[in-house]
């Protein structure tokens, strides 16, 4: 299936690629130049419940197929993702408009979780114990969970997928994607290196759409988990709907990212590693680094080093050779962000770094907003309380450490944070005392790598369970206790008080 020549997307059910059902279709647009690229069904309940089928009638063959057999197709599905990841990289950069060396690096994050996934049957082998009462064992199993979904958003569109269908798919589940409607080829690219690699017809399906696909997939009374990555007032929506409707949900929302700057860091290297982290992928990362903590005379030197590089980076279309951030994602995104920074201007806060016209010859439709960068910025500012998700960061100054610490556990939002400094006693309370999911030491974006799990505290997540790892492995998963005694030796007669150990 040659994605870049067809002008509708189709939906992917069971293994194959099929037309949707609706009349209803929306624009995939190139955000460096704004043309429209492909246009994308927004699947009705009918499309949700034929992929569903499709799931249904694949999952009793799959969740019976051996956990190894389940393994080597991922295997095989690793080495295409390998073999294919530049392909998958452009068509990232075209839909989403991050530079391809960006696309890349995330391509290659996904694959790592899929081959923590190809690990799953150590993960699931159970726990035993012998003689727990007299001629009594008891042993337990992690069983697939059934018919799953996953709901993701548009900064990712390969690697937050490969976050969860690799690992349901491990279990023994069948899944449904629901890529987001700005960017979907990705994931039926992936769907189709899939099936390639010797999934079953079924196993995994994707569907597109707006919110019609995800009511449908929140109400289906087939399907049984479903997980989403996404901003914080629709992390909340699934959750509460999801739940309401008896399923089990792990929802990932939005992110307000602080780093505390020491005065004692090396400020040279501190600000190199916060533009990397605030203005990368044009600040569409939940985990980007929007707010600075300067601490105590860190302030004026650590803005201007921040000021200095940040004029300099070379913003352009994300096959540019020479380009290190790109577009955001559409014109809307674009205004909204463009707002905001009019908002700090009338708030009070001071314009250091102003980018809110871009000059980027030859691209003059495309949604570009340059690096911002705010200083003397307040936690009463709407710059400082909303995620932005672009490229704007803000500094924030504090007299000492206690006052960042609180600064920070004060945001309702508490998906990553990092501190800079060289005092290890510092870094070690700093650890402790934050409460926010993620934390880096001199590390600017503390993703997790694919053994771990990825997800925040507070609003940051709705549910027990972050994603990948092995929780992602429990939340993909129930156990089953069962406990055993062979007739030989059952006692004769009926036992009617509470069994114990005797």
């Amino acid at each position: 299936m040659d994605l870049t020549t067809l002008e509708r997307l189709p939906l992917w059910i069971g293994g194959r690629a099929v037309p949707a059902s609706t009349k209803r279709y929306g624009e995939v647009t190139n955000p460096a130049t704004g043309e429209v690229v492909r246009h994308v069904p927004f699947a009705t309940a009918d499309d949700v419940a034929a992929a569903v089928a499709a799931a249904g009638a694949a999952l009793p063959a799959w969740r019976a197929a051996p956990a190894l057999r389940r393994a080597r197709v991922l295997m095989r599905f690793r080495e295409l993702l390998e073999a294919h990841k530049k392909d998958l990289a452009r068509l990232v950069s075209q839909e989403h408009g991050k530079t391809l060396a960006d696309a890349e690096g995330s391509v290659t994050r996904g694959i790592e979780v899929v081959e923590f996934a190809t690990g799953v049957p150590h993960l699931v082998k159970g726990e035993f114990s012998d003689n727990v009462g007299t001629d009594v064992d008891t042993y337990s199993l992690r069983q697939p969970v059934g018919v799953c979904a996953g709901i993701t958003p548009f900064n990712f569109p390969a690697m937050v997928p490969m976050w969860m269908f690799p690992i349901a798919i491990a279990c023994g589940n069948t899944f449904i994607l629901k890529p987001s409607e700005r960017d979907p080829s990705t994931a039926l690219r992936m769907a189709e290196l899939a099936t390639e690699a010797g999934l079953p017809d079924g196993v995994l399906n994707v569907v597109h759409g707006d919110k019609e696909a995800v009511d449908a997939i929140l109400h289906h009374p087939d399907i049984k988990a479903v997980s989403f990555v996404g901003s914080t007032p629709i992390a909340r929506y699934i959750y509460e709907t999801g739940t309401a409707n008896g399923k089990r949900v792990q929802a990932l929302g939005g992110a307000k990212n602080h780093a505390v700057v020491l005065p004692d860091a090396d400020l040279k290297f501190t600000s190199e590693a916060l533009i990397g982290a605030a203005y990368g992928s044009a600040g569409e990362r939940c985990m980007a680094v929007s707010v600075v903590v300067a601490v105590g005379e860190a302030g004026d030197a650590l803005r201007d080093l921040l000021a200095e590089r940040a004029r300099r980076i070379s913003v352009g279309p994300g096959d540019g050779p020479d380009s290190e951030m790109g577009p955001v994602i559409t014109c809307a995104a674009r205004d909204r962000i463009m707002g905001l920074i009019d908002r700090g201007v009338a708030e009070g806060a001071t314009l250091v770094v102003d980018g809110r016209k871009p000059q980027i010859a030859g691209h003059e439709s495309g949604f570009f907003v340059g690096p911002t960068l705010f200083d003397r910025t307040t936690p009463e500012m709407t710059i400082y309380r909303e995620e932005i998700f672009g490229p704007v960061l803000a500094c924030v100054r504090v007299p000492d450490f206690a006052a960042a610490v609180e600064l920070v556990n004060g945001h309702s939002l508490a998906n990553g944070v990092a501190c800079y400094t060289r005092d290890g006693n510092i870094a070690r309370e700093f650890g402790r005392r934050i409460e926010v999911g993620m934390v880096g030491i001199n590390v600017p974006i503390p993703v997790p790598m694919a053994w771990h799990g990825f997800g925040g505290w507070k609003k940051s997540l709705y549910g027990d369970m972050h994603a990948y790892g092995e929780e992602g492995v429990r939340f993909y998963t129930r156990q089953k206790s069962i406990m055993q005694r062979w007739p030989e030796s059952t006692p004769k007669g009926a036992e009617f008080a509470m069994p114990t150990t005797k």
